[in-house]
């Protein structure tokens, strides 16, 4: 049997009680049977929760799904999975989902190397992105930053060949952490060459709050694109 300090593992987020606007209660309430995935489920049966054959696009921590809610409606011929742990956010990609009446996307509420380590089944993706993930910026929290090698190569398993990594901070320190550990990863290609930052992609199609306060802030977006090697 573990014992308590066997099972810890540090966490890059911590967990808030925000509370849900009445909005948010109602979508959340009402749509996470039809919308939502649970961990306790096991390993995740895409073709049956979809329905149909499409490229599958998984986003951890989407905030309150400004990124996902537009991907999703400008690839109606795609499915997207969100990972989340705060429920305000998910009450708010709920009201998002009903507005634009989708059908193309499920979330899970869940630590997302829970959902990797027990839901997504290997090569099963044709990308994950993870955009302004908590910078951690004092030093002595950065070994709770998400980007870890560790974590990059349980993301890379989930990928198909070819499939493909995008990532996105408004911290430089950060920022030059991500791409250490992406050059450092043999099975991933950067896209804009050896140790180099990618131009805005249309993947990340709009201006969420976390870039809308950076840029106010005078912090510069640093955009990340890797491949898998096929």
């Amino acid at each position: 049997m573990l014992n308590a300090r066997e099972n810890f593992r540090l966490r890059s987020f911590v967990c808030r009680n925000s509370r849900r606007t009445a909005g948010q209660e109602r979508a959340f309430n009402e749509l996470w049977p039809k919308f939502g995935l649970k961990v306790e489920d096991g390993l995740l049966d895409i073709a049956k929760v979809f329905t149909r054959p499409a490229s599958v696009y998984l986003e951890i921590g989407f905030g309150t799904g400004h990124s996902l809610i537009a991907l999703a409606k400008a690839n109606p011929d795609c499915h997207f999975i969100g990972i989340e742990t705060h429920k305000p956010g998910i009450g708010a990609l709920f009201l998002g989902i009903e507005s634009n009446q989708l059908s193309n996307l499920r979330v899970y509420h869940a630590d997302a190397v829970d959902v990797l380590n027990k839901c997504i089944p290997d090569a099963s993706l044709d990308g994950i992105q993870l955009f302004f993930p908590d910078p951690w910026p004092k030093r002595r929290h950065h070994p709770r930053r998400i980007i870890q090698a560790n974590f990059v190569k349980l993301l890379l398993a989930k990928l198909k060949p070819g499939g493909q990594l995008h990532l996105a901070t408004d911290w430089e320190d950060y920022a030059r952490h991500m791409l250490k550990v992406i050059t450092q990863e043999s099975g991933l290609i950067n896209l804009a060459g050896n140790e180099q930052f990618s131009a805005r992609s249309p993947r990340r199609p709009v201006f969420t709050k976390f870039e809308q306060r950076a840029l106010r802030e005078g912090r510069k977006i640093f955009d990340l694109q890797s491949q898998k090697s096929v």
